[in-house]
């Protein structure tokens, strides 16, 4: 390994800074109970979510001096079970020539008892930072999983290839190992602003080859593909995608930039994926960036930064930002992925309330049920009313309240956050069809979040919401009479350490 004392002069230097705030972080009340969020400061995609020595790693993007995007490190939790999380010390810090204005985003693998982690390498060359970059692929290895150090003969590449490829938009390495090679893919866009993704081969993680451009955009895909992600599920090849620039379709597309997934084959000899449309992976506000692992079970299990880009944070004016969404389960169903929490969940479970068959109309309020930090899980019967749904970290006092409801002719599900307390507002919908006239929802609030997941994870809904602390109301509504086949709600412990 080269001199790596730059890189631990300035990881010394943000654990120093991370110290110094982390009191005034874990006093903000909107800071989250059990999703992964920072000790301070800025945070934004996962990286490096990998399994070593039986445990799983999580990196992330990281800004370590402000609760503003910076110049990016590399932070790190830790876990044994995916939910009871440790923070650990910060794995990349920005010290070398390559990488002197970030170490954005990348994956990581185990190989020969080591753990190397694969990133780009950032440097601005000019002051828009749209045009005047350059990015390369560079490796750090570490023996026990926390302490890295970066290789001598970085990058391991060190520019994007010939052809119809942007020279300097070429970022976010996704590796992998299929038979006796390791694969990874790059985000790219072409020189006419189309996104796409690249696929490149190596036998040792240093000397990579390009192999081709595996899939790219039609036109409506967006300016670039950030983010990709590869793997095999349930006898199908799927990639991973986040464009950035797609255009609203009806109600899809609304966030800034979208994250989502094609399906198909892939050749690995020539390169080419065939696949078939875009889908969403979550129909919600703040979902980006995704990226999944094969967990010690062997299940695909995917966590994706809670947030989007350019949105307010009111979190931001107590030293931190953004958050990670619970870990989901990733299967094939029907030929769309559902995602569902992974079962690890429920051993956050404490304090349960539970009701059966109660009759709606109008609205209903439920005795002893409310709070900011649970797990409710509802199956409604909606027998022939137009519109129904639940109002959540309700408070009339405060004029408070989160919408969640569905309208039956246009079988949309509506998660409306115009009146969830401070920061963004806005509605999205989720399409959605009642099974046997029943929609089942399971729901996990978190201070200040939300994510939804709809009919045994066919469509997922995720927020920040800001709501003020005396919002914990939870208030049942209906145009007809429905049934509440079934309503449980369970209070969750905190999860990170």
């Amino acid at each position: 390994m080269g001199d790596n004392s730059r890189h631990q002069e300035l990881t010394k230097l943000a654990a120093q800074s991370i110290r110094q705030n982390e009191k005034i972080v874990s006093e903000d009340y909107w800071k989250l109970d059990y999703h992964i969020s920072t000790q301070a400061f800025w945070m934004n995609d996962p990286n490096g979510f990998s399994t070593f020595k039986n445990e799983y790693h999580l990196f992330y993007q990281h800004h370590p001096f402000s609760p503003e995007w910076g110049p990016m490190f590399w932070g790190h939790v830790k876990s044994k079970d995916l939910v009871f999380w440790e923070h650990q010390p910060i794995a990349l810090a920005p010290s070398e020539e390559y990488d002197l204005d970030g170490c954005f985003s990348g994956s990581a693998i185990e190989k020969d008892g080591l753990l190397y982690a694969l990133y780009t390498g950032n440097v601005w060359t000019g002051t828009n930072q749209d045009t005047d970059l350059r990015q390369t692929q560079c490796l750090a290895v570490s023996e026990d999983g926390i302490h890295f150090n970066k290789i001598d003969q970085n990058p391991v590449i060190i520019s994007a290839p010939m052809g119809d490829i942007h020279p300097h938009h070429f970022r976010d390495p996704k590796v992998w190992k299929h038979s006796d090679h390791y694969y990874c893919v790059v985000g790219s866009r072409t020189k006419n602003h189309q996104g796409q993704v690249l696929l490149y081969r190596s036998k040792d993680l240093f000397d990579w080859e390009f192999i081709n451009v595996m899939a790219k955009s039609d036109g409506e895909l967006g300016y670039m593909w950030e983010c990709p992600d590869f793997f095999h599920l349930d006898g199908q090849d799927i990639l991973m995608i986040s464009p950035q620039g797609m255009k609203p379709v009806d109600h899809l597309y609304h966030n800034l930039h979208q994250a989502g997934y094609v399906q198909g084959k892939l050749n690995y000899e020539t390169g080419l994926l065939n696949y078939s449309d875009f889908k969403l992976l979550d129909h919600g506000f703040d979902f980006y960036a995704p990226q999944t692992i094969q967990d010690l079970q062997g299940r695909r299990i995917m966590i994706a930064w809670m947030a989007m880009w350019e949105s307010e944070m009111p979190e931001q004016k107590n030293n931190w930002a953004g958050a990670m969404t619970i870990p989901r389960e990733l299967t094939i169903q029907d030929n769309i992925i559902l995602s569902n929490p992974i079962s690890e969940m429920e051993k956050l479970r404490k304090k349960a309330v539970k009701y059966k068959n109660i009759r709606v109309e109008g609205q209903h309020t439920f005795n002893h049920m409310s709070g900011d930090s649970y797990e409710l899980e509802v199956l409604i019967d909606a027998q022939a009313s137009l519109t129904f749904g639940m109002k959540l970290r309700m408070s009339e006092e405060l004029n408070q309240e989160t919408l969640l409801m569905y309208n039956r002719a246009e079988r949309l599900l509506e998660l409306n956050r115009d009146r969830s307390g401070s920061g963004p507002k806005g509605s999205r919908v989720a399409p959605v069809q009642l099974f046997n006239n029943k929609l089942y929802l399971r729901i996990f609030m978190d201070k200040s979040s939300i994510e939804v997941f709809i009919n045994n994870g066919e469509k997922v809904m995720s927020a920040r919401i800001y709501p003020d602390q005396g919002a914990d109301g939870i208030t049942f509504f209906s145009d007809k009479e429905i049934t509440i086949i079934k309503i449980n709600k369970w209070d969750l412990h905190k999860t990170v350490l």
